[in-house]
């Protein structure tokens, strides 16, 4: 069965102790066009930052301040194809939108040391709120309007080991986008490699229709009556502050495999896509909706992010380099979810995705012109299980582990990988459940978790 996992820190480290020796700009190694860059409606709404960690281990041929100095020049060569991140956001006046102003004003670039060496600081997988330092929200030396749109930061731990901090702008990177960066960015901190693919900035592929069409009722949108773009609408879910309970729950390959051949039963529909996200998808929207106080007739409607890149008539380029996900839904009154066998509740997951056909996700774009809005559900998944930032080889080898700087919050449930220890087991195939939850909540989604994967 599925189990808990442990937290392994030394309670006494919540303070990293970080202290920071050099803060600079970078910018590109050659002059680059001064242009504006449309931002898609996808784009609009995710001004916001998200802040990811990879941690390296002691590599004795590249120290960690030959790291930093070669990430430093490798970032110089990447911003010549990589403009906009250079670039500073800014509000069209004429149109009311967001826009990137490429105007090479440059990225932040950091770096710093800690007094730990990196097993000291305990289990990377269980989100310490101290990996906050290890990168810096912004440069302290530049005004609010001037703040960059990417900073780095490299810290050195005592071992030699060391972690690469990366705050991005939401608006100019979606999951799979981050990781053809990161691959640019590794062949570039080689000596002689070229770019791993030539991005392609164009949001214009993602714009609205003319005039824009609606043609579907879209509840997983909802409307707010606020112009686009405008700094006081909440980056997707409105945060509130509560008293959560924290865990952890870890599913390995077999517990997948068994979800995988309960969905087989009691006769699946004939298009269901018996996938690993959405077999996990299913059984965390079952616990999370029946954890709740009040389940009587109650509709709960679970989100999460469907990539439309090849999904769009035509597909979208490769290379697209921006925000190509939209909010799939499932919905259900609780009754069901506790008394349907799990291959319905599969069916409605694999449902959501498949609706997300190039008319409805062209349909969603056009609604964004129209009304303005952002997802509305429950909950949202929010998977990095299969990004694979930790599969990135740089010249000084691959991430020990990569995972986002993490906030709790009761609407957001993560999904992240399993650690590389350098084995060669299936432990890969596995992914880690995180949730935060009010106790009382909590304690029924654990037993209703556990005592699920239990049943036969």
């Amino acid at each position: 069965m599925g189990t808990l996992y442990q937290e392994h820190l030394d309670p006494s480290i919540h303070d990293l102790k970080v202290t920071l020796q050099d803060s600079t700009l970078v910018f590109p190694s050659q002059e680059t066009e001064k242009k504006s860059i449309f931002l898609s409606n996808i784009d609009q709404v995710l001004n916001f930052n998200v802040q990811t960690i990879h941690f390296f281990p002691a590599n004795p041929d590249f120290a960690p301040e030959v790291v930093a100095s070669r990430l430093k020049t490798a970032l110089e060569k990447v911003l010549v194809s990589y403009d906009l991140m250079a670039g500073r956001l800014k509000m069209n006046p004429q149109s009311g939108r967001l826009e990137v102003e490429c105007n090479a004003a440059g990225v932040g670039f950091v770096v710093a040391s800690t007094q730990f060496s990196l097993d000291e600081i305990g289990d990377l997988v269980y989100p310490n709120p101290a990996f906050r330092e290890l990168i810096v929200q912004s440069m302290d030396n530049l005004e609010a309007d001037n703040q960059p749109l990417c900073i780095f930061q490299v810290t050195s731990f005592k071992c030699g080991g060391f972690a690469m901090g990366m705050s991005t702008n939401h608006v100019l990177f979606d999951g799979i986008s981050v990781k053809i960066f990161l691959e640019n960015l590794a062949s570039q901190a080689f000596d002689d490699k070229p770019l791993v693919v030539i991005p392609i900035h164009d949001r214009h592929l993602l714009a609205a229709r003319s005039p824009p069409l609606v043609t579907f009722p879209h509840p997983e949108l909802l409307k707010l009556e606020l112009p686009i773009g405008e700094d006081s609408i909440p980056p997707v879910f409105d945060c509130k502050q509560e008293d959560l309970d924290f865990k952890i729950f870890k599913l390995n390959s077999d517990n997948i495999s068994y979800l995988k051949e309960k969905a087989k039963m009691n006769g699946p529909n004939e298009n269901t896509k018996i996938t690993s996200f959405n077999v996990v998808t299913a059984l965390i929207w079952r616990c999370k909706a029946l954890s709740s106080c009040n389940n009587s007739q109650r509709l709960s409607t679970v989100l999460y992010a469907v990539d439309i890149r090849s999904r769009l008539k035509p597909p979208l380029p490769f290379p697209y380099c921006g925000n190509a996900v939209l909010s799939a839904y499932a919905s259900s009154i609780c009754p069901k979810l506790e008394d349907e066998p799990f291959s319905k509740i599969v069916d409605m997951v694999s449902e959501g995705a498949a609706r997300m056909t190039d008319e409805y996700a062209r349909s969603a774009i056009d609604w964004g012109e129209i009304y303005k809005g952002f997802p509305n559900g429950e909950f949202l998944i929010s998977s990095w299980w299969k990004l694979g930032f930790s599969e990135v080889e740089y010249p000084w080898g691959k991430p020990r582990y990569s995972c986002p700087v993490v906030y709790h919050r009761k609407d957001i449930i993560l999904l992240f990988p399993d650690i590389n220890n350098g084995s060669n087991n299936n432990n890969g195939n596995g992914v880690n459940v995180l949730v935060a939850l009010p106790a009382k909540e909590m304690e029924k989604f654990q037993s209703l978790f556990h005592n699920f994967l239990a049943s036969n």
